[in-house]
């Protein structure tokens, strides 16, 4: 997999996975004489599972304000119906002896503007961003075994990781500082490649979901239940979509039923 055929793979010697640009169908095709890819077999590695995720959001930039509140608002509201869906049920086939997972809960959220984004951040940016809100206290709660933190970034912003750029090559990412604090980062979908042909709060749910499955069953990557081929369950399915209540999520890989779903 290769940065054209807008497919990414770490070069930096660990196991994150990110959600690449939507490709059109005709993309999606396989190549005439390659095969398909080969099916997905998740495997526990021992690590960390978010057996009952707490989430909580960050919104950074006064870009979220004004036009963006009512997005706010419905992110929220994903979030806070989304952590006792039907989509949480279909992950307890990947619990553990000693982690169950099923239902969680939506901790809040909070919009910072102080310090405002770059137009471009890298991952340690965000790392840092992340770490100095923990310790002001204020809204944002301390880690826990089960929170997983989202960082919304507002229009305009950029995050780079591994060398490569969000809507350049990815549309989201997770993973962890110190296996203690577990968290997402959600460019804004300023391109077609990160829309995927959805509205913007349709594309951020099913960005949020891929992200929020697989730092459950994967919270520190390549640590929980991981394909070497294939990465994280989300992985194997990228840009389906179903409906789920009012809202839009991605189909995961289910090892019991051999498909995404």
């Amino acid at each position: 997999m290769g940065m054209r055929s807008n497919q990414y793979v770490p070069d930096l010697g660990d196991a994150i996975r990110i959600v690449p640009l939507s490709l059109t169908q005709d993309q999606r095709a396989p190549v005439p004489g390659i095969p398909a890819a080969p099916t997905a077999q998740m495997t526990y590695r021992g690590g960390p599972l978010l057996s009952s995720v707490d989430v909580f959001a960050l919104y950074w930039g006064a870009g979220w304000q004004g036009a963006q509140a009512a997005l706010v608002q419905q992110i929220d509201q994903f979030f806070d119906f989304v952590v006792t869906s039907a989509l949480i049920d279909q992950l307890s086939e990947y619990s553990v002896s000693g982690q169950t997972i099923g239902h969680g809960r939506s901790s809040g959220s909070t919009v910072v503007t102080t310090p405002a984004p770059a137009s471009s951040i890298t991952d340690a940016g965000v790392r840092s961003f992340l770490q100095q809100q923990i310790a002001a206290g204020g809204p944002v709660p301390g880690p826990t075994p089960n929170r997983l933190y989202f960082v919304f970034l507002p229009p305009g912003v950029t995050v780079t990781l591994g060398g490569s750029s969000s809507c350049m090559a990815f549309c989201g990412y997770h993973d962890n500082i110190n296996a203690q604090i577990f968290y997402a980062v959600m460019p804004f979908p300023g391109c077609n490649g990160c829309l995927g042909g959805l509205q913007t709060l349709e594309s951020l749910t099913t960005v949020s979901s891929h992200e929020l499955c697989e730092a459950i069953t994967d919270a520190v990557p390549g640590q929980g239940w991981y394909d070497d081929n294939q990465g994280e369950i989300g992985d194997v399915c990228p840009w389906q979509t179903k409906k789920l209540g009012a809202y839009t999520v991605q189909l995961e890989w289910s090892n019991q039923a051999v498909a995404c779903r």
